[in-house]
This record gives C-alpha cells, structure tokens and sequence, in this order.
C-alpha cells in the first residue's frame, strides 16, 4: 500500500508548490471547476482530507455528506459555501488535512474498508481516489492561471483506477460489463497495459488523455484515444475515475 500513498503524498506537495506561489488575488479567480474559485477548490480538498481522517478514525458523523445536499455534487457546493474563507487560511487548513490524511492512511489495516461517501473502500483504493482526485483539481487550478503542470508517472494510479472501474461505469449506464484492454502510453514513453489483450475492444493511446476523460477534464472525441471492436467507443465514453468497493 506504501506505493501509491507515497504518489499521493507527491501530487500533494506537487500542488502544495503551486499553491504557495499564488498571490491574493489567484485565490479569487475562477478555477476550471464550473462555479468555484481557486480557493473553494482547496477548500473542497481541505474539507474530503479531513474526511479521510475522520473515517479511518471511525466517526461517521464527519462525513455523512447527505446533511448537506440530495446528492454528491450538491452536498459538496453547499460545504464548500458554508465554510468559505480567505485563501491563506484555507491553504493552511489543507495543508494540515492532507498530513493528516496521509497519516491515517498509513496506519490504517489495509484489509478493513473505510467507510467514504456512499461505499465502503480499503485504504489502497481510497489513498488512489484521493490521488486522482488532487490531481484533477490540481488541473482545475493550474489551467486558467496558466501554470505548468506536466503528467508524471503518478498517473499510473489514476489509469488503473479509470480501467477497473469500467464495469461500474457500465453498471451506472444500465449496460452489462464487458472485457477491455487498455494499451496506455505513459509520460515517460513506457507502455501502461490493462486487462486482456485477448478482448474484442480495445482504447489505447496516451495515459494522460486516457486520465482526463475519466475525471471529466477531456471530451473522448478531442482526447486522441483510439479505440477498437464493438464496446471500445462506449467505454471510453463512459469512463469515469470513479472508486467502488
């Protein structure tokens, strides 16, 4: 489990180097993130580290987010307007979540789920969705300031995160799941390959691209992603980095 809570801890400090070079009024502009400044998009990190924190800690009540809103989305609008605050604030709030977070991770049993938004997920899959999440975000920040953000091999993660949640994806569709190989290249030139390169469909291309549809950062007919048999085009249309159990 160490791998991939040590990338977490990376793309965190990677941001935490944007973050700190921003001027007061950065914390205002408009991120990439429909209707949320810079700084509501730190404080929605702020407030889900301290959720992971309060899940492996067992207290529900912290991260019951249906006190909120109806659905996901909504729930975490109405925090983020609830708790609004200068930027230098929020960044420290951060700051100390996200150690905490890491924290916690590190010494929870990684064969007991933690409880997280509506599942139940174990530490591993938890510490990729909060990679992957601080990842998008990061791209919602550095976009429209204009701020150099290269893909690293951290996204790794994050690709294997879109691939093994396609059966959900298909499940959400009201579609029955089928075999896809994804052939990924990543930043570095290596070659990312997921699921069976027996199966009828195919996606393949760039790991990046292949990231960015999932977090809903990247239409699939701009991402250059190619795909192949009958069910390649709809999975990469339906995919999502969403965790499940």
């Amino acid at each position: 489990m160490a791998d991939v809570i040590d990338d977490l801890e990376a793309e965190q400090e990677t941001l935490a180097a944007v973050l700190s070079g921003l001027s007061a009024a950065d914390w205002h502009r408009a991120s990439a993130a429909s209707g949320w400044t810079v700084a509501d998009v730190v404080l929605h990190l702020a407030q889900t580290e301290e959720a992971v924190a309060a899940s492996a800690d067992g207290d529900a009540r912290a991260i019951d987010w249906r006190r909120f809103g109806s659905t996901v989305d909504s729930a975490m609008g109405a925090m983020v307007r609830a708790q609004a605050g200068p930027g230098p604030e929020i960044f420290a709030r951060w700051q100390a979540a996200r150690q905490e977070s890491v924290r916690a991770l590190r010494a929870a049993d990684p064969r007991r789920p933690l409880r997280w938004v509506s599942a139940s997920l174990k530490p591993r899959t938890l510490a990729t969705t909060r990679l992957a999440e601080h990842w998008a975000h990061a791209l919602d920040i550095a976009g429209p300031l204009r701020i150099d953000y290269p893909d690293t091999g951290r996204l790794r993660h994050v690709a294997w995160l879109g691939f093994s949640t396609l059966p959900y994806a298909f499940h959400l569709a009201g579609r029955p799941a089928v075999p896809i190989f994804c052939d990924l290249r990543g930043p570095d030139g290596a070659r990312w390959v997921y699921g069976d390169p027996a199966a009828e469909s195919s996606i393949a291309g760039a790991a990046g691209a292949f990231c960015r549809v999932g977090a809903q950062r990247l239409a699939p007919g701009a991402s250059g992603l190619q795909t192949r048999g009958p069910h390649g085009a709809e999975a990469l249309r339906l995919l999502r980095n969403y965790a499940v159990v």
